[in-house]
């Protein structure tokens, strides 16, 4: 499982540096699994973290890149979507569309294109973190370089 691991974290790594991202992926001695977890480690507040969270709509996964301050609210979710049924993802729906397991899903180096929305409240900070592949890596962003990466659609989520 390590080595899985490791390649999950060069895979992020590669996909940041194919998409000329400066930042790059550092591995905290914590895990951190959870925003808050991720926040404490890095001395910053949770809704800097920018959690990469699968949803399944009518049976498709959709990524939601969400602040780590609040939890996404699935009606303002469907409503984006054209109305689709939004329902929870599961370990294996999230290994599926993404290739990392859940607790270290990055928003990018995915096996296949994700349809995904970045969260606005994003847009307040200058600088968020991502997952890097592994609940122990994260690598630093802003709002614009998220959208730009993930090709995502900005758009409010937040509950």
């Amino acid at each position: 499982m390590a080595d899985q691991e490791q390649e999950s974290v060069i895979r992020v790594r590669e996909a940041l540096a194919a998409e000329g991202v400066p930042g790059q992926v550092r591995r905290l001695d914590d895990s951190a699994r959870t925003a808050k977890e991720a926040a404490e480690a890095l001395g910053i507040v949770p809704a800097q973290i920018a959690s990469s969270l699968i949803f399944m709509a009518d049976g498709q996964a959709v990524l939601v890149v969400a602040s780590g301050g609040h939890r996404v609210d699935t009606s303002k979710l469907s409503a984006l979507l054209d109305g689709v049924e939004i329902g929870k993802a599961n370990a294996d729906d999230v290994r599926q569309a993404t290739g990392f397991a859940i607790g270290g899903v990055a928003p990018i180096g995915h096996p296949s294109p994700i349809r995904t929305i970045v969260d606005f409240d994003l847009g307040k900070y200058d600088e968020v973190w991502a997952a890097g592949g592994h609940p122990h890596y994260v690598f630093p962003t802003t709002f614009d370089e998220l959208v730009r990466i993930t090709g995502g659609t900005p758009a409010d989520v937040g509950a």
